[in-house]
């Protein structure tokens, strides 16, 4: 039988018959083995122990591995060998000598981080985290642009490793780009399931209305672990933060929201703390999907199934790490259950769930939430909006049918008070049946429960009221000047049409008397006739 060597420290938990990295061939450097050994890394895992010798053997390699098997360590220790053996080491100041592209700033500092002790082993070398723009999925539209530029700029005598744990056929593009001769290192588990040996996943089918009631029950009955929950958007996130740490029954939990959209400072902090404690619930989007080795995660959950389905295994992949256990579940609405075999289909099994029947209700307390606080109303009014426009944009629609949608019990489900107006929904006319709305509410009256915010609330409503009351005024003077304007021009018509009859009289007979004059001039040289004289003067009238 095989000895595993299991413990909750750093080091690595490979099979006693799993090469050690000392043996490795080509073999590693002598301050490579001291820095892994003084970070707790004896054993290869299969990823590491297929991919570094064909990278120090100076080969591309195209790496297809399960998440948590331990790929970081596999391109950075050989990064490290090959500056080491570089023809132009020792680095002129400002070289760059390597360059490693993950696709999230929290991915990116992990990934820094590790790769300290080793660098540290080449005097002279200096390694430097870069962030800017950044995409949830690193080949993901309006991404793969920049990462096939990057890679435009690079020498073409180099050595690249495309690392992955879903083979998209962005990633098939890219490693055509980017490698040549790659050889190719796929690792799968016995099962053949896409997702970590050590993972249990399941399903749960319940009604939009009560997604909500289902999560806040999981969260109690796994209170004194550590838990991932997935959004579909960043409001969703900042949503759901505040109103489950709002809930009585869930006072005891800790949860640390993380997305996109948060200033930086707040990201890491929120990341740290969650590292640090022994349990809690980090409330997420895709941006914590990609790559972070989050110790001891012993459940992710998918309240909002992804976008993609390929960031289904990224994200369950957070769990059941190098050989570990863990376990995950995904919310699936009634007319969503087909994602289930199309999961399958993609080899990740799913085992049903059924929804807990000790399961209390808890959109009165939400909603009662929302009635006392406007900071719960407002955020749960944009979450909703957000869900519902993210949800038209699915990759896999046959499925997450937008015209399918229950929306009405959705809303339901988020707690909101009143039904918004969506223009997507307007317009393609989605019925709404399953609301109901909270009555005999005053939306303006509903304050923030924070003073300040309400303060600066009111100090807006004032100056709205203020410039609605002086836009009034001005349309009120406006309307004023138009009847004073309307009247005087009437009354000036009618004072020039009394006046000026005379001048415009005399002016006829001016002109008349200009031309009878100048025809009688014609007359009297001849140029004329005195029966033309007489027609065109009108004289030949009076005969």
């Amino acid at each position: 039988s095989k000895r595993r060597v299991m413990d909750s420290s750093p080091r690595n938990t490979m099979t006693t018959t799993a090469p050690r990295f000392s043996e490795l061939k080509p073999p590693l450097s002598e301050d490579i083995i001291e820095a892994l050994d003084r970070s707790g890394f004896e054993f290869c895992t299969p990823v590491q122990a297929k991919t570094i010798p064909l990278l120090c053997s100076h080969k591309d390699v195209a790496v297809d591995a399960a998440t948590g098997s331990g790929k970081t360590l596999a391109f950075l220790l050989p990064l490290v060998e090959i500056l080491r053996r570089s023809t132009s080491y020792p680095p002129k100041p400002h070289h760059v000598m390597g360059v490693i592209i993950s696709p999230t700033r929290e991915l990116s500092a992990q990934i820094h981080k590790v790769a300290q002790p080793f660098v540290s082993t080449l005097p002279n070398v200096n390694s430097v985290l870069l962030v800017g723009d950044e995409a949830d999925r690193l080949l993901g539209i309006g991404f793969q642009k920049q990462v096939n530029y990057i890679i435009s700029r690079l020498p073409k005598q180099r050595r690249t490793g495309l690392f992955s744990a879903t083979q998209t056929q962005a990633v098939q593009e890219l490693a055509k780009a980017g490698l040549r001769n790659a050889e190719k290192v796929i690792l799968r588990p016995e099962s053949k399931s896409k997702t970590p040996s050590g993972l249990y996943s399941e399903y749960l089918k319940c009604e939009a209305d009560k997604k909500s009631s289902q999560l806040v029950n999981l969260l109690i009955e796994n209170k004194n672990k550590k838990l991932l929950v997935f959004f579909m958007t960043c409001a969703s996130v900042d949503y759901w933060g505040l109103v489950l740490s709002k809930i009585p029954t869930l006072k005891s939990i800790s949860f640390f929201p993380i997305h996109g959209k948060m200033d930086q400072k707040a990201r890491n902090k929120a990341l740290a703390s969650f590292t640090e404690a022994s349990s809690g619930v980090l409330l997420c989007t895709d941006v914590a999907a990609r790559g972070l080795d989050i110790p001891g995660i012993d459940y992710v959950v998918q309240y909002d199934p992804p976008q993609d389905p390929n960031v289904f295994i990224h994200r369950v992949g957070r769990t059941a790490r190098l050989e570990r256990e863990g376990r995950s579940i995904v919310f699936l609405m009634p007319k969503e259950k087909d994602y289930v075999e199309f999961m399958r289909i993609k080899k990740v099994p799913l085992q049903k769930r059924k929804c807990s029947e000790n399961a209390s209700d808890v959109i009165p307390i939400i909603r009662s939430l929302a009635m006392k606080d406007r900071e719960v109303l407002e955020k749960g009014l944009k979450a909703f909006v957000s869900f519902v426009r993210a949800y038209k944009e699915h990759h896999c629609s046959f499925i997450f049918s937008w015209k399918g949608l229950e929306i009405g019990k959705l809303a339901m489900g988020y707690g909101i008070l009143s039904f918004p107006s969506i223009s997507e929904v307007i317009q393609d006319r989605i019925n709404i049946v399953g609301f109901t709305p909270v009555e005999g509410i005053t939306f303006e009256d509903i304050k923030f429960k924070n003073k300040s915010r309400e303060k600066q609330r009111q100090q807006n409503l004032l100056a709205r009221k203020e410039k609605l009351q002086q836009e009034k005024r001005e349309k009120g003077k406006k309307r004023e000047r138009k009847a004073v304007d309307d009247s005087n021009k009437a009354s000036r018509k009618r004072k020039l049409t009394k006046r000026q009859r005379q001048t415009i009289q005399t002016a006829k007979d001016e002109e008349e008397t200009n031309g009878d004059y100048g025809l009688l001039q014609k007359l009297k040289k001849g140029s004329i006739t005195e029966d033309e004289f007489a027609k065109r003067t009108g004289a030949d009238d009076f005969v």
